[in-house]
């Protein structure tokens, strides 16, 4: 790829390019899949200024435009869905029956917003006569953006969580620059093509700007972007929250998170479930999810038959070419993450470890691995993975499990196997997650639901109207002199 035809970037709404380009590779085979143009610094000048100047005109846009916007975007994004799945697989490696799925939430996000931008901001009114200074007095409050968004996207789901920054922006009238993973920017560009075919949002709504990770630092300290939605890691996540203490940054991060199988769970039918599952969520998206399956955590009544049952299913699971419709599994993003987890799973084996399944990296591919018997001072018992490994660990009672799912820095979901609904409600009581899922993997998520971590999981959360609530504030109007 060139320069002259690398593909161009949006700036307030309109296609540019830049100087200078760098290529998206394919991480199944490392072919060229696009160049795309870099803005310059004046570029990115450019669209914050007009970020800026559209802070008023954006907020004041009525909502059945905002909505018809949002919908036509969901509508065309199911109208392209093979395409657009087929442009995530080639530049991210995600299988393509992953990839399509990943359209589909595309879709309802974007349909969510467009709703959530029709009832938005209708206002609460509250009687203020409850003392007597409040006579005559009511109030009305309503909710207004804090300014111009700075959206930094991860390449795990170089669409969806795009959807999700871009989406309650739109609906609430914050312009939004966005920022899309190097590796993975194509998604997020054709996003951009979608938005460009929208009437009625002002110049500067929105930009898609693939900027270096290294030019980043000056962008999240623009004064004139008061709001920081970051999806990634947790080093870079509390970076940027610790350069910029009086922003308003929502973080999202990472996780290493718990599947719990209680002594309820015994069944055959049960533990098949559990076990194909877990065998799944692990290994979807090459465990690049912050909420994929790496720790399972079973009572020592369901263990062995657990145990055995989930070595099966993830020894089954179909590893290959992400383009394939029968691969489950496909390579990392690169090579350099396939050998930090083969690395990791080395550091483990050697201090005391079991392996019993895969542990074979090839190129930029890691077999989908189980582990037993993991040493507490092993990388992996700490740390998120963020790729297709998973641990195994027995325990005796509900107490000790959720004991040790809380025995973690991170803490954004849970996935607790048991039938026993006051079991439910402990787990909801005492896990210190973000989200607990009954009878499932924590891998779980319904997009419109709060969405978000504790611990070093990040602050705030995402899910359509909880980040609208994000974006904006509260604002009371006090009405004086009124004959209620």
């Amino acid at each position: 790829m060139t320069t002259a035809n690398a593909t161009p970037f949006w700036l307030a709404g309109h296609q540019a390019t830049g100087e200078d380009h760098f290529d998206v590779t394919n991480p199944w085979d490392t072919s060229v899949v696009a160049g795309v143009s870099i803005p310059t610094a004046a570029q990115v000048e450019e669209a914050v200024v007009a970020a800026e100047a559209a802070e008023k005109t954006f907020a004041a846009t009525p909502a059945h435009i905002r909505a018809a916007a949002l919908d036509h975007v969901s509508k065309r994004l199911a109208e392209r869905t093979e395409e657009i799945a087929r442009l995530i697989t080639a530049e991210n490696g995600k299988p393509l029956k992953w990839a399509r799925g990943e359209v589909g939430r595309a879709v309802s996000v974007f349909r969510w917003a467009a709703e959530e931008a029709r009832r938005f901001n209708s206002g609460e009114a509250q009687r203020l006569d409850t003392d007597a200074g409040g006579v005559g007095r009511l109030a009305l409050t309503r909710r207004f953006t804090k300014g111009p968004v700075l959206g930094i996207a991860p390449f795990n789901f170089p669409l969806n969580l795009v959807a999700h920054k871009v989406a309650p922006a739109i609906a609430v009238g914050a312009p939004i620059i966005l920022k899309p993973a190097p590796a993975t920017p194509l998604s997020a560009l054709l996003l951009g093509e979608l938005l460009a075919e929208t009437e009625g949002l002002p110049a500067g709504a929105w930009s898609v700007l693939p900027v270096p990770n290294d030019r980043m630092p000056s962008l999240v300290q623009d004064r004139r972007l008061p709001v920081v939605s970051f999806t990634g890691s947790d080093k870079v996540g509390y970076q940027i929250l610790d350069s910029v203490p009086r922003k308003h940054t929502t973080l999202e991060l990472g996780g290493n998170a718990a599947a719990v199988v209680l002594a309820d769970w015994s069944s055959e039918a049960d533990l098949e479930w559990a076990a194909s599952r877990i065998a799944t969520f692990s290994n979807y998206q090459g465990g690049q999810s912050c909420i994929s399956v790496q720790r399972v955590i079973a009572d020592a009544a369901v263990y062995d038959r657990l145990a055995e049952k989930i070595v099966a299913k993830v020894a089954a699971q179909v590893t290959g070419d992400p383009s394939d419709d029968a691969t489950d599994v496909g390579p990392l993003v690169d090579e350099n993450a396939a050998r930090r987890v083969e690395s990791w799973v080395e550091d483990a084996v050697t201090k005391g470890a079991k392996l019993l399944a895969g542990g074979i990296r090839d190129g930029a591919s890691y077999a989908p691995t189980v582990l037993a018997e993991l040493p507490s001072d092993a990388i992996l018992a700490t740390e998120e993975v963020f790729g297709p490994v998973l641990s195994l660990r027995k325990v005796n009672g509900t107490g000790e499990a959720f004991a040790a799912v809380n025995d973690s820095r991170f803490g954004l979901q849970s996935g607790v196997f048991t039938h026993d609904l006051q079991t439910a409600f402990r787990a909801h009581r005492e896990l210190e997650v973000g989200g607990v899922i009954i009878g499932d993997a924590p891998s779980y998520r319904a997009d419109q639901m709060p969405y978000g971590g504790v611990k070093d999981s990040g602050v705030g959360r995402e899910g359509v109207k909880y980040a609208m609530d994000d974006y904006t504030y509260e604002r009371v109007l006090v009405l004086t002199g009124l004959d209620l």
